[in-house]
């Protein structure tokens, strides 16, 4: 089924793109979502009229998230750990945890916008990226230290 986008969606495509999915998911979830619509000659024409509407505030999303990403950028987050006698820690810390610290400095963050390559098992400087929209992820720095520090 063919659709018209109304919004980016993550695997699928950006705002304005007509995509080609699945019947069941665009009449099932992006449809009644408000997601897309379906592409045709009357929706089109609809779409046209609305695109300039939906790109003004498409860039007023991606500047809230910018600036939401530099504030992310500056902070520094810490994790306190329990640690072994060889430096390594009990566990490790996942994207579940790491939402759990920045949800503590104020940052609300979904656990699948958070790229960790691996789970952190080691006392160190970590980088980490969080996706705040498909065009903004923002960098920021984790601490992982002892409990007794």
């Amino acid at each position: 089924m063919k659709v018209i986008l109304r919004s980016d969606i993550t695997n699928v495509g950006r705002q304005g793109e007509i995509k080609n999915v699945a019947a069941g998911f665009a009449r099932n979830y992006l449809v009644p979502k408000s997601l897309a619509m379906e592409a045709n000659t009357r929706n089109l024409k609809i779409w046209e009229r609305e695109r300039v509407k939906l790109e003004k505030q498409r860039e007023e999303l991606i500047d809230k998230a910018r600036k939401f990403a530099s504030k992310m950028e500056t902070s520094k987050f810490v994790a306190k750990v329990k640690i072994g006698g060889n430096g390594k820690i009990f566990g490790s810390i996942t994207t579940l945890n790491l939402v759990k610290i920045f949800k503590n400095n104020g940052f609300e963050i979904k656990k699948h916008d958070i790229f960790l390559s691996n789970s952190i098992k080691e006392i160190g400087d970590y980088e980490i990226s969080v996706r705040l929209h498909p065009e903004v992820i923002a960098k920021t720095k984790l601490s992982v230290i002892s409990e007794k520090e």
